[in-house]
């Protein structure tokens, strides 16, 4: 620990407590390392404030002594965004203990929660007010509210109610001076500049510390209905997609994955079978949902509004979930995609990116043309969002025994290719995920004109560069 170090948690352990700052090696441990056990980092303390005059001090005094820090919610970032440098030269800020949700107001829809609520127990919170938060992914028992917010999380209800940036209504930050943002009034309109908020939705904490969130609210779900699809392509499936998009604004979800990928769920996940008799080439899963008994049962609307897609032959087989534990049975084979294939085809390269949605289609297809054209033996393809463009993109070894030394070969080549591919169709290399180390170069590569207007806003907001060094820019 360096003397700045030290002098920082003296300080902040004489002014909040000894728990205010951690320095046991097994209690830092688990905070060390990245959700994937890709990026390791190293860490002397952990500072954990319990609100937020008490993160505005610990920052404002980082700022002066010149120690780095590193926010952290539930750890679950895919990119290595919230894992500290390996040389020990940046503290932990854990918001954990700012666990809160401060307010619901059930009238507005609206609510308030701090950065370290986790998105299941708000779930929970909001649940018994008979509203509910849309949003929800496959680390909602450990994501924190402050987390999502800073990486702009998605999901699988983006086609609906979009991502934290759009249900977001408000933030509270404090800023790398140790200052407080204050933006949780709920104004409807406010043309002070640009906006605060936003610039701090997406940032990874490179540009302040997100401490509480005012977040939108819709009513619960009286009803669901889930149906699968059995499609000829991506293109007959964007075709259903629109065709139902026309006619609705309840289908919340609607997910698409080829056969391989329901072959390797279907080997490899435990208790599931297939939802339709007959082979398809692809897939969808599709979710709709009613607010109240006045509106149409779900599943008469999916019902309704497929037939007419089936006698087009645009899909060629389908069924609607009778009961809510085969809606579940159906989203295990989605929602246990990525373990499934890992287990069927060995090593890969993995890209959470995005394009144009009705790109989609034919980038699929070309894309993958192209990556096993330059490298032979491999398989490409990809599943996701296709109602928000993103794609679970995974470049495949395909079970040979040199899987992990190819992945070390070759694999940094292969992700190039798919962010030129990317780059070149108009998207992102990064849909959901972020930024964090792991793209951070490539991100550079591609987008220099981005990358230099961020480090400029870095640089106004955080000439220091204490927060969160080495991610995003």
């Amino acid at each position: 620990m360096s003397p700045a170090q030290q002098r920082l948690v003296e300080t902040v352990r004489t002014r909040f407590g000894e728990r205010a700052a951690v320095t046991a090696a097994d209690d830092l441990a688990p905070w060390l390392t990245d959700w994937r056990g890709r990026w390791h980092g190293a860490a002397p303390a952990m500072l954990e404030p319990r609100a937020t005059a008490e993160v505005a001090a610990m920052v404002a005094l980082a700022r002066e002594l010149g120690v780095p820090l590193v926010p952290q919610g539930g750890n679950t970032s895919m990119v290595g965004g919230a894992t500290p440098p390996a040389d020990g030269s940046a503290l932990i800020l854990s918001l954990r203990r700012m666990n809160r949700v401060r307010a619901i107001d059930v009238a507005a829809r609206r609510c308030v929660a701090e950065a370290g609520v986790v998105l299941e127990a708000l779930h929970g919170a909001v649940a018994e007010e008979r509203l509910r938060f849309p949003l929800t992914l496959g680390a909602k028992g450990s994501a924190t509210i402050g987390g999502l917010a800073s990486t702009n999380a998605g999901g699988t209800q983006v086609l609906r109610f979009g991502t934290m940036r759009g249900l977001t209504d408000g933030i509270e930050a404090v800023l790398p001076d140790g200052s407080v943002h204050d933006g949780l009034a709920g104004l409807k309109k406010d043309n002070r500049g640009p906006s605060l908020d936003q610039l701090l939705i997406g940032a990874e904490g490179t540009l302040g510390v997100i401490t509480a969130v005012r977040l939108k609210l819709v009513p619960a779900v009286h009803a669901r209905a889930t149906a699968w699809l059995g499609l000829a392509d991506p293109a007959a499936a964007l075709a259903v997609l629109r065709a139902l998009e026309r006619e609705t604004e309840r289908v919340e979800g609607f997910e698409i994955l080829p056969a391989e990928s329901l072959d390797a769920a279907l080997a490899h996940l435990a208790g599931t079978r297939a939802p339709l008799a007959g082979r398809h080439p692809w897939h969808a899963l599709v979710e709709a949902t009613a607010a109240g008994p006045a509106d149409e049962a779900p599943a008469a609307l999916l019902e309704r509004l497929l037939a007419p897609l089936a006698a087009r032959g645009l899909v060629a087989d389908a069924t609607i979930a009778a009961s809510e534990a085969q809606s579940d049975a159906m989203w295990r084979l989605r929602d246990g995609l990525s373990e499934a294939e890992k287990k069927a085809f060995g090593p890969a390269t993995q890209h959470d990116i995005s394009v144009p949605v009705d790109g989609m289609p034919r980038f699929l297809a070309d894309a993958a043309a192209a990556i096993e054209a330059a490298f032979p033996g491999v398989k490409a393809s990809g599943f996701g969002h296709l109602g928000d463009g993103n794609i679970h993109f995974h470049v495949r070894a395909m079970g040979r025994a040199d899987g992990g030394d190819w992945l070390e070969r070759e694999g940094e080549a292969v992700s190039r290719l798919v962010h030129d591919l990317v780059t070149a169709a108009g998207g992102s290399i990064s849909a959901e995920h972020g930024i964090g180390q792991m793209k951070r170069a490539e991100l550079a590569r591609l987008a220099p004109e981005r990358v230099a207007a961020l480090r400029a806003l870095k640089a106004g907001l955080d000439p220091a560069g204490i927060m969160n060094p080495g991610k995003l820019v």
